[in-house]
C-alpha cells in the first residue's frame, strides 16, 4: 500500500519555525496547566484508601458523596465507572488511610497496659490477664500484634480497645485470635478505611443498596505516595539520560540534541494534555509516558538512521535538503505505522474503563505529538545544530561542487 507516490517531494524545513512556534505554545500551555488547574494527581501519589462499589440499586452520585461525608470523611472523590455488567457502580476516593497515627498508637499501647520504659501499671486496672508486655503495629494499620506474661483474657482485651476515636475491631468470632499459646500472642485485626466507608454506605444508604463487600479496595499511605512520586520523576528522567547517550553513540553528537529536546517536548505535551483535561495522574500514567518515550526515541532513530544513509549518498545536496529528501521517503511508512498504532488505542479510548481509558489517552496523545516531533522538531533541531557549530559541512560540499560544475561550463565555452 502507498499513500505517497514514490519520487514525490516535500518542503517540510521551509515550514520548520511556524511548528517550531506551535510546539512553544504547546509547551508553554502544558507549564501554565501545572499551575492552573494544577495535577490531579491518584491515590498512587498522594496516598489515600480507594474502593469500588457496584450498589444493589440505583444510586446517585450526590447521594454518595453525601453518605461518605456523613461517615466522617472529608472531600471524598467519587466517580462513576460505565460498566454495562454494572450499571450502579462507583469508584471511591478519600484522603484518610488505615495507619494509625502516633496519638492512637499511643492510646493503644496506654488502654492495653504496655508499661512505659522503667515504669509500672496499676493493678487494679490491669491485671496480668490484659497486661501487654509488647504491642506491635502493622505497616498498614489494620492489625495489633501484643504478647502476654500469661494466658490473655480477649474478651477483656476486646474491651480494652472500645471507645478510641478511629480504632475499631473488626466483626467476627475469631478476633481477637491466639496464634500462639506458647507465647500468649494474640492478634486484633482493626477496620480497615475500606471497612469503614463499607459501614458508613450500609448506615446512610440501607443495606439493601450496599452490597456485602467492595469489587476492590486499595490504599497507599503519604509517605509512600512522595516515594512513588520521586522514583517516578527519577525514572523518566534516567531513561532520558540513557537515550541522549545512545543517540550521540550510535549517530554523533550532532543528532543527540535533537532526539532529546524531541522527548522532552512529546512528554510534556502528553502530561499537559493530562493535566488540562483533569485525568488522574498514577503510575500507569507514568508507564504510558515511558511508552511514549520508548516510541518516539524509536520513531526519531528510524528517520536519523536515513537522513543519516542519504547524508553519504548525495553530497551534493544541503543538510535542508537531505531532510527533506529523507522524509519525503519515509512520511507514507510513518503515517501507515501512527494510524495502525493510534486505531488500536482509540478502541481502548472510547470502550476501556477507568485506568485503561486514561493510560489510552496518555498513548493517544504521545503518539500523535511523537509522529510530528521527527518531523518537525528533531530533524529541524539537528539541522540547525550542524550549520550552527560544525559549519553545515553538507552546505559547504554542495557549494563547492556548484563551484566545480561551474568552472567546468565556462572552460567548455572557453
Amino acid at each position: 500500500m502507498e499513500l505517497i507516490k514514490p519520487g514525490r517531494q516535500f518542503d517540510f524545513m521551509s515550514k520548520r519555525w511556524l511548528f517550531i512556534g506551535l510546539s512553544a505554545v504547546l509547551l508553554i500551555l502544558s507549564i501554565i496547566s501545572f499551575f492552573v488547574p494544577g495535577p490531579k494527581l491518584g491515590t498512587d501519589f498522594k496516598g489515600g484508601t480507594e474502593i469500588e462499589v457496584a450498589f444493589r440499586a440505583p444510586v446517585s452520585s450526590a447521594e454518595v458523596r453525601e453518605a461518605v461525608t456523613k461517615s466522617g470523611f472529608d472531600s471524598p472523590d467519587i466517580v462513576s465507572v460505565a460498566d454495562q455488567a454494572n450499571p450502579n457502580r462507583y469508584l471511591i476516593r478519600v484522603h484518610e488511610v488505615s495507619t494509625l497515627s502516633e496519638q492512637q498508637k499511643a492510646a493503644v499501647r496506654d488502654r492495653m497496659c504496655l508499661p512505659p520504659e522503667n515504669g509500672s501499671v496499676p493493678e487494679d486496672r490491669c491485671p496480668p490477664a490484659v497486661r501487654a508486655t509488647e504491642v506491635k503495629f502493622s505497616p498498614g494499620g489494620d492489625k495489633i500484634s501484643t504478647r502476654y506474661d500469661v494466658a490473655p483474657d480477649l474478651e477483656g482485651i476486646r474491651k480494652q480497645l472500645e471507645g478510641i476515636e478511629g480504632v475499631e475491631l473488626r466483626a467476627g468470632a475469631n478476633n481477637p485470635l491466639v496464634v500462639s499459646e506458647r507465647d500468649h500472642k494474640v492478634e486484633l485485626h482493626l477496620k480497615s478505611k475500606g471497612d469503614q466507608l463499607m459501614d458508613g454506605l450500609r448506615e446512610h444508604l440501607g443495606a439493601d443498596k450496599v452490597p456485602e463487600q467492595a469489587l476492590r479496595v486499595e490504599w497507599i499511605g503519604p509517605k509512600a505516595g512522595a516515594q512513588l512520586r520521586d522514583a517516578a520523576i527519577k525514572s523518566v528522567a534516567i531513561t532520558i539520560f540513557f537515550i541522549m547517550a545512545y543517540i550521540a553513540f550510535r549517530f554523533d553528537i550532532r543528532f543527540a540534541p535533537g532526539g532529546i529536546v524531541a522527548l522532552v517536548h512529546d512528554v510534556g505535551i502528553a502530561l499537559g494534555a493530562m493535566v488540562i483535561t483533569q485525568r488522574e495522574i498514577t503510575l500507569s500514567t507514568v508507564a504510558a509516558l515511558l511508552t511514549i518515550v520508548g516510541y518516539s526515541i524509536t520513531d526519531t532513530v528510524v528517520v536519523y538512521d536515513r537522513i543519516r544513509e542519504n547524508l553519504g549518498k548525495h553530497r551534493d545536496m544541503s543538510f535542508a535538503a537531505v531532510i527533506n529528501f529523507s522524509l519525503s521517503e519515509m512520511l507514507g511508512r510513518t503515517i501507515l505505522v501512527s494510524m495502525t498504532t493510534l486505531l488500536s488505542l482509540v478502541m481502548f479510548l472510547f470502550y476501556g474503563t477507568g485506568v485503561i481509558k486514561d493510560f489510552a489517552f496518555t498513548l493517544v496523545v504521545g503518539i500523535a505529538v511523537g509522529t510530528y516531533s521527527s518531523i518537525y522538531v528533531a530533524a529541524p533541531l539537528t539541522e540547525w545544530i550542524d550549520r550552527r557549530f560544525f559549519g553545515s559541512n553538507a552546505g559547504k560540499r554542495s557549494k563547492k561542487v556548484s563551484r566545480v560544475r561551474t568552472q567546468k561550463r565556462a572552460d567548455a565555452v572557453v
